[in-house]
């Protein structure tokens, strides 16, 4: 099956680049074709979390989206940043803070599907329970998309009745939005050093309070340190200072 674009991955990522693809082609009078292939059994059922939703992205993809019943239904009426202690808890001030925005919080998942549902009105197609298994390439090296994987195996390899060869599904161009560690992304990173000028987050964050000073009162010395290493690599600690008095603290 030949398409003009293939995405691989139904998240939000794809699903906004699947739209604003179909929106650009009708925007040039251009029929692309765009297909959209997911390893869940339905369009957002790997995503479980929820989350506080900025929507000024959403504002240029789709300005209507409310009234095309976007799943946004709760404002945040209120946004606190709280230093938190044994028995009570501080408010920072929010001169400390970056402005605040106007934001929603929503369970992800229902906003994929969603955004699977918008992307199928302007005629991408979308196949969930297909999960991409090899990258397919053409002669002169470039990605040429991919072949679904084999379904209806038994345990042992064998096949079952319900038994299905996996599909090769060939684009013009191909993204890839497998998500965190997808393998058919790690795949082609290494394969045209896509990382090899990446700027990773190199991350140094120090903290101070609780657990050490669990009251006004402890004058306990210390703090903690998170750093960001290499690729896959976090360093927490916890420094104490030796003149505590505290008799039960065990360093």
């Amino acid at each position: 099956m030949d398409y003009d674009v293939l995405l691989v991955g139904a998240g939000p990522a794809s699903l906004s680049a699947a739209i604003r693809i179909k929106q650009l082609g009708l925007e040039k009078g251009t029929d692309l074709s765009v297909c959209v292939v997911e390893k869940g059994a339905e369009v957002g059922s790997h995503i479980v979390s929820g989350n506080v939703f900025e929507p000024r992205a959403l504002n240029e993809l789709i300005p209507d989206w409310k009234e095309k019943g976007a799943p946004l239904d709760t404002p945040v009426s209120d946004d606190r940043f709280l230093i938190i202690s044994k028995d009570g808890s501080w408010k920072l001030p929010n001169f400390l803070l970056p402005p605040q925005q106007v934001q929603y919080i929503r369970v992800l998942g229902k906003l994929t599907r969603w955004l699977g549902a918008q992307a199928e009105e302007l005629g991408v197609e979308i196949y969930p329970g297909f999960s991409a298994s090899e990258v397919l390439y053409r002669e002169d090296g470039g990605v040429r998309g991919i072949a679904t994987r084999d379904v209806g195996i038994n345990k042992d390899g064998t096949p079952k009745e319900t038994f299905a060869r996996g599909m090769e599904l060939r684009a013009r161009v191909t993204l890839f939005g497998e998500g965190c560690r997808g393998s058919c992304s790690e795949e082609v990173m290494g394969k045209f050093n896509l990382r090899q000028h990446v700027q990773p987050q190199t991350l140094v964050q120090h903290t101070l309070g609780w657990p050490l000073q669990s009251s006004l009162l402890d004058k306990t010395f210390g703090g903690s340190f998170l750093y960001h290493m290499d690729d896959d690599l976090v360093q927490i600690g916890l420094v104490v200072g030796l003149d505590y008095e505290n008799p039960y603290l065990n360093p």
